[in-house]
């Protein structure tokens, strides 16, 4: 018996890769990172190109005072607060911040998923979609 580590993909054949780095230039992502070091994150974090489209306001959103840096900041604050929270070991966390979605509505809760999964190098990263995403 050995202890060496067994290779899952051993006899099969790479047919395609997408990495983290083609996804960030392809726009698929969208990287938050230096906002969320200033709220307090140690890893890259990028968002999905879903969930951008929702922390990017409208116009109308815009004049009613939202920006994309505060919904932004928001849904990071309640996502590190959710983390600090969780004593459950595992790279997922799932958490709702409230978002306004029309000018005069009622801010709405809206389910996300964040996951901790090795970047391009190996390097611990962080992604934030809608909680349907996968």
């Amino acid at each position: 018996m050995t202890n060496e580590p067994v290779n899952p993909w051993e006899g099969y054949t790479l047919i395609h890769a997408y990495s983290r780095a083609q996804a960030l230039e392809d726009g698929v992502l969208v990287d938050v990172s230096e906002l969320a070091r200033e709220a307090g994150f140690l890893y890259p974090v990028a968002v999905t190109q879903a969930l951008y489209s929702i922390l990017d306001p409208s116009p109308d959103l815009q004049r009613a005072g939202q920006s994309f840096t505060g919904r932004a900041w928001d849904m990071l604050s309640v996502l590190r607060a959710t983390i600090r929270a969780t004593r459950a070991p595992g790279d997922e966390v799932r958490f709702a911040p409230l978002f306004i979605r029309e000018p005069e509505g009622s801010p709405e809760t809206l389910v996300l998923r964040s996951v901790c999964a090795p970047g391009d190098a190996g390097e611990p990263t962080i992604t934030v979609m809608l909680g349907w995403e996968d």
